[in-house]
């Protein structure tokens, strides 16, 4: 089952993101401050691996504002991980349906694979077994791949910060 979702220009997606870390569970939290704007229905939709792990995005409005890594899927580190050159900016949205409502919560079962630099300060999320078509740019740090029928295929989080140390 896949994610389909509307490509929208945007006037502009160089929102911050602001990163989360919650120590005890190992959630990472990253909500772009966007402005909330449009039609679309609002609330989550949980991509869940065989594996257990859970991958987030925030809806609101129909605008994709964030991803939640609930339950991590294994990390495969590699020393250096190539963010595509070439990124559209835009606005990814999932429409409302007469079925969904204007508030509603998906999950969606997938395989979910990650990447990340030996640094951890960028990683990659493969969605399904499809391949990238392009990547949008939704805010300054959040980019998502998506194939050529618009379904999300990957997310990735630039510059995430460190896990917090210990005290």
């Amino acid at each position: 089952m896949t994610i389909t979702v509307q490509v929208e220009p945007a006037e502009s997606s160089n929102w911050s993101v602001e990163y989360r870390w919650d120590r005890d569970t190992d959630i990472l939290t990253a909500s772009a401050k966007a402005p909330v704007s449009g039609n679309g229905v609002s609330g989550s939709v949980e991509l869940t691996g065989a594996d257990g792990s859970w991958l987030i995005l925030d809806l609101a409005a129909g605008s994709i504002k964030g991803v939640e890594v609930a339950v991590w899927p294994d990390v495969r580190s590699v020393r250096t991980l190539g963010v595509p050159d070439d990124v559209q900016e835009g606005r990814l949205t999932v429409p409302a349906t007469s079925t969904t409502g204007r508030v509603a919560s998906f999950e969606v079962p997938t395989s979910l694979l990650a990447e990340a630099d030996s640094a951890e300060r960028t990683i990659h999320f493969r969605v399904g077994g499809g391949k990238a078509h392009r990547t949008v740019r939704i805010a300054r740090d959040i980019l998502i791949d998506v194939d050529a029928q618009n379904a999300i295929v990957g997310v990735w989080l630039l510059n995430v910060p460190p896990f917090p140390a210990e005290p």
